[in-house]
């Protein structure tokens, strides 16, 4: 079998090397500037990683993290009975962090979010744990950068998915015919998407709808559509209809294979053609044969990238960086445009790259992005595919206005990445994108029609994804919110933190969000918190998801349950009060840094088709510096990640095998 489509496996990852990878790309957590909350009208952004200072790190150490970790840390922390089995002793120097910097990761979060030392424990000043996170972070952030291979990870033959799958036949062949909607769902895989190399499997049924949909996709084609360069002749077989023929199929292959075919594939594809006129087929019907067999071809089904097997860091060439472009953010095969600089070898230069990407953000197909990129990072889609509002309680709750809300979301992420806005905007906007009955729904005036449009909304109550309807239902259940669900949204896909999951046995509470024997649902909550085995995850989720109970189950605006006013206050373990959501905004948007390491993260895993790896930080603290120059933007964010090595670079076989088994711990 060719290299070029040999199966490529990683090894497993064991437990312990998994929670390494995990701790190592929690955001905001190395680095982190006080978060004592900023004066009033002033913005302040977690830092990112750097050196604390000039002093000898031992120096630093001794002074500002051992006297905390004994202190404070190492009374539960240490010997064999050591609370959760972290062990906090056994360090002396700053050499001895680098033989478990995944605990270390682990510990500073919890001071970070002041989680630990717990509520009721001996604490240290906020002062103090300030200094701890300030040196400690960069300390772990040196540490590791040394310590991971400067490699672009692996890489494996990706089939298209079922979206890219229908916009390829699309721009192929200029027939919208959507067939891969019938095809088996795609799988979820690293970093929450279905562009996964690692999971979009082929199994047998599979195939057979490839086969079925090729069939009915030359059925739908124009025999000139096939034969852009005039009639191929019926009888004579001269030069000049010889060359003629090869050039319309070289045309097909170019186009469908994504690169130049190679002359063994060109003669094969020919030899094809030929046999089917000798059966008696025209040249219309020949070529359409010749189209089938290209649309069923791995060369079509998947995106390959050749591997020399001289190993190390091999560059893409211009035609498979064409193709990582256009994937990513139109979901499909790339343009004219990307073609011919492919042929002129200009996507070599990492500028013309991020040139492209802005462009192609700008065009009409950049909306695949959105709808694909957005709908799995947001689970936007979900108020399609999962959200079911008990329709006694929400009567409202129709299939347009459920469409309609999706559609805001996407509609929105896509201004905010196509106009270059700060990361901040995903979360305090004063616009939005809605309908008439949408608007309707939000209490908004003066919007008629069902076409969705850019709409100017009171922050105070609407703007930014957290106040959308889509994300309000999606984490609610059919008769009521639930504070659990959408603070864990915040920490989980707005800030890359999720909390771990609940205990095995947990008391659920009421479907019902009316107030019970004199409780209001909050107020059972906190019943519920105050239990040991719930408190501490509780603390950091609950208070998020206090913050939105001013709308209900499918993100209307309200005041009240009942008769009981809602009680929108929150107070979170790092000190921070808020009281609603206008202020809770303020909250997050002064975490702009760990929002965006976040997104950087899942715009790369979903950039590359796979799960983000330890080799991936440094690139991920790169991009999140660039973005940080220039004002947080979401189209640098963009542009830096088609920049990146892991974006334009492959580890070869060779070194990916010796990088898989020197990559121990992180």
């Amino acid at each position: 079998m060719s290299s070029r489509f040999r199966p490529r496996y990683d090894t497993a990852m064991s437990p312990r090397a998994r929670f390494a990878l995990v701790a190592l790309l929690i955001p905001g957590l190395a680095g982190a500037a006080s978060l004592a909350p900023a004066k009033s009208g002033k913005r302040m952004a977690v830092a990112l990683p750097i050196p604390a200072s000039q002093e000898d790190p031992d120096t630093i150490f001794d002074r500002d993290i051992k006297p905390v970790v004994q202190t404070y840390c190492l009374p539960c922390h240490s010997g064999a009975s050591a609370s959760a089995g972290i062990k906090l002793d056994g360090f002396p120097d700053t050499k001895s962090l680098a033989k478990d910097t995944a605990t270390w990761r682990k510990a500073l979060r919890a001071v970070h979010e002041r989680s630990m030392p717990p509520q009721g424990a001996r604490r240290p000043s906020s002062e103090r744990a300030n200094t701890l996170v300030e040196r400690l972070g960069p300390m772990l952030e040196q540490i590791d950068s040394a310590a991971v291979p400067r490699d672009p990870g692996r890489v494996a033959p990706r089939r298209l998915n079922r979206l890219e799958y229908n916009n390829t036949i699309r721009d192929l062949f200029g027939t919208d015919l959507r067939l891969a909607d019938n095809f088996p769902a795609d799988g979820g895989g690293g970093g929450g998407f279905d562009n996964n190399a690692d999971t979009l499997f082929l199994p047998p049924v599979l195939m057979e709808k490839y086969l079925d949909a090729a069939g009915e996709v030359v059925a739908a084609i124009p025999v000139k559509r096939l034969m852009p360069f005039g009639p191929i002749s019926v009888k004579t077989k001269t030069p000049q209809s010889v060359a003629l023929l090869r050039k319309t199929i070289a045309h097909h292959a170019i186009r469908a294979y994504r690169r130049p075919p190679t002359g063994d594939e060109l003669s094969r594809l020919q030899r094809l053609y030929e046999l089917a006129r000798s059966k008696g087929d025209d040249p219309g019907s020949a070529l359409a044969t010749v189209a089938k067999a290209m649309l069923v071809s791995p060369n079509f089904l998947f995106r390959t990238e050749n591997d020399p097997g001289t190993g190390g860091n091999i560059a893409l060439d211009n035609w498979e960086i064409a193709s990582r472009l256009s994937y990513f953010l139109w979901s499909s095969m790339p343009d004219e445009t990307l073609f011919a600089l492919a042929r002129q070898g200009k996507l070599s230069d990492p500028n013309v790259v991020a040139a492209q990407a802005r462009r192609m953000l700008a065009d009409p197909k950049a909306r695949a992005f959105a709808d694909s990129f957005a709908g799995q990072w947001l689970r936007a889609r979900e108020v399609v595919t999962t959200a079911q509002p008990d329709p006694g309680r929400f009567p409202n709750f129709t299939s347009s206005l459920r469409n309609a809300m999706l559609e805001e979301t996407t509609l929105f992420f896509l201004h905010v990445v196509r106009n270059n806005e700060p990361v901040r905007r995903f979360v305090d906007s004063d616009v939005t994108f809605l309908n008439e009955e949408l608007a309707r729904h939000y209490g908004v005036a003066g919007v008629s029609g069902s076409e969705m449009r850019l709409v100017k909304v009171d922050s105070a109550q609407r703007g930014g994804v957290l106040t959308q309807a889509a994300i309000l239902t999606l984490t609610s259940y059919p008769q009521r919110t639930s504070p659990v669900l959408r603070g864990k949204w915040v920490l989980a896909e707005l800030l890359g933190a999720p909390p771990p999951p609940p205990p095995p046995v947990v008391n659920t509470l009421p479907p019902d969000d009316r107030p019970q024997k004199g409780q209001t649902l909050r107020q059972r909550l906190e019943l519920h918190r105050e239990k040991p085995e719930c408190k501490g995850c509780h603390e950091r989720i609950d208070p998020l998801g206090f913050g939105l109970e001013s709308y209900d189950a499918i993100g209307r605006w309200r005041t009240a349950v009942g008769e009981v006013p809602v009680d929108t206050a929150g107070k979170l373990l790092s000190g921070e009060s808020f009281n609603g959501v206008a202020e809770m905004k303020q909250v997050l948007v002064r975490r702009e840094a760990e929002i965006t390491r976040n997104l950087a993260e899942r715009l790369l895993a979903y950039a590359l088709g796979r799960g983000v790896e330890p080799s991936d930080l440094p690139t991920i603290r790169r991009i999140v510096a660039a973005a940080e120059k220039d004002n947080f933007r979401t189209g640098t964010l963009v542009a830096e990640v088609v920049r990146s090595l892991p974006f334009r670079y492959r580890l070869g076989e060779k070194a990916k095998t010796a990088s898989l088994t020197n990559r121990t711990q992180p």
